[in-house]
């Protein structure tokens, strides 16, 4: 019963569904993440989920989401929410430099913050806009 959202979804027989992928020289597709998620800084796509994957990769992470929040510079700045493993202590600035030694310079988190929990919606996945109000408030 939304006419506009399913002409904008359904267009030309295809199915636009937001999310974003590329396919490798053996055509596996890999989904990146969702268009309305992704991060542009100074002009750059970033996808929240490469940075999640790196942080997470780190042993004492148990989880991790990143958003994107308004920054004067550079247009939008990735920032990182942590979930820490059971009885690891890291600092944010450990964590960053993870991040440098992993990411391009630009996809490197301005903040990781560490959370008991990470918010989540009514179906248990992250919370993403709760992450973006708290990003916007740093």
């Amino acid at each position: 019963n939304r006419p506009e959202e399913t002409a904008s979804a359904l267009r030309a027989g295809w199915l636009y569904t937001g999310d974003l992928g590329c396919l490798d020289d053996d055509g596996y597709l890999f989904i990146r993440g969702r268009k309305k998620e992704m991060i542009i800084v100074s002009g750059f796509n970033v996808y929240p989920r490469e940075i999640d994957e790196v942080l997470a990769s780190h042993p004492d992470v148990a989880e991790a989401a990143t958003v994107g929040a308004v920054d004067e510079r550079r247009g939008e700045a990735p920032y990182a929410f942590v979930v820490l493993n059971d009885g690891a202590a890291i600092s944010e600035k450990e964590l960053s430099g993870y991040c440098r030694e992993n990411l391009t310079a630009y996809k490197v988190p301005v903040r990781i913050l560490v959370f008991d929990t990470l918010p989540r919606t009514a179906v248990g996945k992250v919370d993403i806009v709760t992450l973006q109000d708290r990003a916007a408030k740093i």
